[in-house]
């Protein structure tokens, strides 16, 4: 069943509310987390003391004030410029795109390591697209030829916008598509910047770690917005990660195979709420 606030997300059940809003914990208590979305989840995760001003092992990655290209070194400046140069950004209607779309996303895909790489069908991801109608989706188009070559969805949320999903084709990267669709973005919101929004690329991804929030960091001024880890599990998997966590290390040699990459995440998020609760004693 579906439970506000709240959605099914790789076996765990998140929060849909923005990082700065108080979560509500009432399905957990009384345990109608463990059926969301027609889903089990094993664990539930949820954060708290967002922005928190001091460092933490979790944050939120986020853009807090207006983006002026101009302040940039000249080097990362260039990187930028040229990727204005080669991709134009606007907003599209995602349905008018769909097929392209999914050429897109499954071109991106193909870069994930085999061990956590999606696997999306056609026909399903096309019909998806008819439902994205709660977000701003833009499209970076090649000057050149007029394809579309990467796309970014945003969701808006009062004074928070979820820069939730980035897809790009690998061989536009070295004609700086990411940095064109990223500048066009910020130039898009920039005035909601200045007035006290925030734009948020996630929280820090355990399953699949990439340099993309280091490179929103070094180059976009983004940054991170410490806060607190908190993991509940289901029945008996509290007990199933409490067995394996003294051999974690040893779990991390195995780390390519698919069930025990995901066994390691869960092992590390653990590591860090305990040393967290170890601190706070």
């Amino acid at each position: 069943m579906q439970i506000e606030g709240w959605r099914y997300y790789v076996y765990a059940a998140i929060p849909t509310t923005a990082p700065h809003m108080p979560v509500d914990l009432t399905p957990v208590e009384d345990g109608r987390i463990w059926s969301v979305d027609d889903r089990k989840p094993l664990l539930v995760r949820y954060t708290s003391d967002f922005d928190c001003g001091y460092e933490t092992n979790w944050w939120y990655v986020i853009k807090d004030t207006p983006f002026d290209l101009s302040a940039l070194k000249a080097k990362r400046r260039y990187e930028i410029t040229k990727g204005i140069k080669n991709f134009e950004v606007r907003q599209i209607v995602p349905q008018e795109y769909a097929e392209t779309l999914y050429e897109v996303a499954y071109a991106s895909y193909q870069q994930y390591p085999a061990a956590y790489r999606p696997r999306i069908d056609r026909d399903e991801y096309v019909q998806s697209v008819q439902d994205w109608v709660d977000c701003q989706c833009y499209g970076a188009f090649d000057r050149e030829t007029g394809e579309l070559c990467g796309y970014a969805l945003l969701y808006p949320d009062g004074k928070y916008m979820d820069f939730r999903v980035m897809k790009t084709v690998p061989a536009s990267e070295r004609k700086g598509i990411n940095a064109a669709l990223t500048y066009g973005i910020l130039e898009a919101c920039n005035d909601f910047l200045a007035t006290g929004g925030y734009l948020c690329d996630g929280s820090r991804n355990i399953n699949h770690e990439t340099a993309f929030q280091d490179y929103l960091e070094k180059y976009f001024g983004f940054r991170k917005a410490y806060c607190k880890l908190h993991i509940r599990y289901k029945g008996i998997m509290g007990l199933a990660i409490k067995c394996a966590y003294p051999f974690r290390n040893a779990l991390r040699r195995l780390d390519g195979i698919g069930v025990i990459h995901l066994v390691n995440g869960l092992l590390k998020m653990e590591e860090m709420t305990a040393k967290r609760e170890k601190k706070d004693e």
